[in-house]
């Protein structure tokens, strides 16, 4: 695919709401959701915030028809959303942007989220794995990732196409060439 289009790619994640609960497109939610944490939301209600702050900016690009969606329905369709899809079609998306500015540098990091942990039940801390384009000061892409692993061993999912081919970088910018 030449285009770096958001719809050309995310057209194809399933929408797992039933047709009477889709007042607002799947692709307006994701839109805004993906430019929200860009500019570093982390909370439903900071993705709402966020499109409210820039729905002048959003109506030119998306369809809006009932406004911007509550934090309630951000979390909502998030929490039904196959993650290993959205994190395909995501993937897929950065790696067109990566290629369309002629290759990068990416950098792997691990990182344990604080207070994910739930004492009461035995859950441990959720520990994720993120690519970053060094070039373009974005995320390429986040997975969880086993708590006694590391950032080697999460790699061979993450550094499938489209990240295949891209010089790599490990820990406190060991170099690894793939």
């Amino acid at each position: 695919m030449d285009s770096t289009s958001f719809a050309d790619f995310f057209s194809e994640l399933p929408d797992p709401r039933l047709d009477r609960q889709k007042r607002h497109s799947l692709m307006d939610i994701l839109f805004i959701s993906v430019c929200a944490v860009v500019c570093g939301a982390t909370s439903f209600v900071d993705i709402a915030d966020f499109g409210r702050a820039k729905k002048d900016w959003l109506k030119e690009r998306l369809e809006l028809k009932f406004g911007i969606p509550s934090h309630d329905t951000f979390g909502r369709v998030f929490s039904l959303i196959d993650p290993e899809a959205f994190r395909a079609c995501f993937a897929d998306w950065t790696g067109a942007i990566s290629t369309a500015v002629g290759g990068d540098m990416i950098a792997f990091d691990g990182k344990t989220l604080r207070h994910s942990f739930d004492t009461a039940t035995g859950l441990s801390a959720i520990h994720v794995m993120n690519a970053w384009s060094s070039a373009n000061d974005f995320c390429l892409g986040q997975m969880k990732v086993d708590g006694k692993s590391n950032e080697i061993t999460a790699i061979p999912k993450q550094s499938s196409p489209p990240y295949s081919g891209l010089q790599i970088q490990l820990h406190k910018f060991i170099p690894m060439v793939r």
